[in-house]
């Protein structure tokens, strides 16, 4: 479903001088998978996902999605690649404060002008079922807990039913408890949606979740193992 091959990522900071944050990496995704990239921080893990998610261009190599190049397509199909097969968990919520908890996991669907707006809304309401905030429907994001704001981004991410779940430390702000409650949402979305979770993370202990786990030192691949 996505291979990198030899992809390699130089940030130039002038003329004079770079960083390589991805060197020569190869890596083969097949639907389906749970994966959980891990390794310090300046590992290159989160430039690895930036690759997968086409949100980065290689310096050298190339990104594939069932066989395409990303970077052969023009942006707007890449966008709507994004928007369709792809949803997206980042470090911090980024809800928006103004909008209820339905609101905010319903707001990819502006982006899709053909969308029925009474089954997408009846599809947001089993999502935030599915995460535990049935009762939280009309909430607005200072009511929730930090955990509760992560598990209405993990619906958000959900909505346009996307192929690829990818979550950059999605737990790095959260304790121990909220931790492991936010794994469980994850499994769920893997085992019941059938989506091919591609995860970054530090936390080491929560590389035993996932069923491919693939470190990161130096830019490079150093490590894989399999649960």
């Amino acid at each position: 479903m996505v291979d990198l091959k030899q992809a390699t990522k130089i940030y130039r900071a002038d003329a004079t001088s770079s960083v390589t944050a991805v060197r020569e990496v190869s890596l083969s995704i097949k639907r389906g998978e749970s994966i959980v990239i891990t390794g310090r921080s300046g590992s290159g893990k989160t430039t690895v996902l930036n690759l997968i998610a086409g949100l980065t261009r290689p310096s050298a190599g190339s990104v594939e999605l069932d066989g395409v190049d990303l970077w052969s397509l023009p942006d707007r199909q890449q966008s709507a690649i994004r928007n369709r097969r792809m949803g997206f968990v980042f470090q911090f919520p980024s809800l928006l404060p103004s909008l209820t908890t339905l609101e905010n996991v319903l707001l990819p669907v502006i982006f899709r002008p053909t969308a029925n707006r009474g089954e997408v809304t009846e599809q947001a309401v089993k999502l935030l079922e599915m995460v535990g905030l049935a009762d939280k429907l009309t909430a607005l994001p200072r009511q929730l807990s930090a955990g509760q704001q992560q598990r209405v981004v993990i619906a958000r991410s959900l909505i346009n039913e996307p192929e690829i779940l990818i979550a950059d430390e999605p737990t790095s702000n959260l304790d121990e408890q909220t931790e492991r409650e936010i794994m469980a949402t994850f499994e769920k979305a893997h085992s019941h949606r059938e989506v091919t979770v591609i995860m970054v993370t530090h936390t080491r202990y929560l590389t035993t979740r996932g069923a491919r786990t693939i470190e990161m030192a130096e830019g490079r691949i150093v490590k894989e193992t399999r649960s």
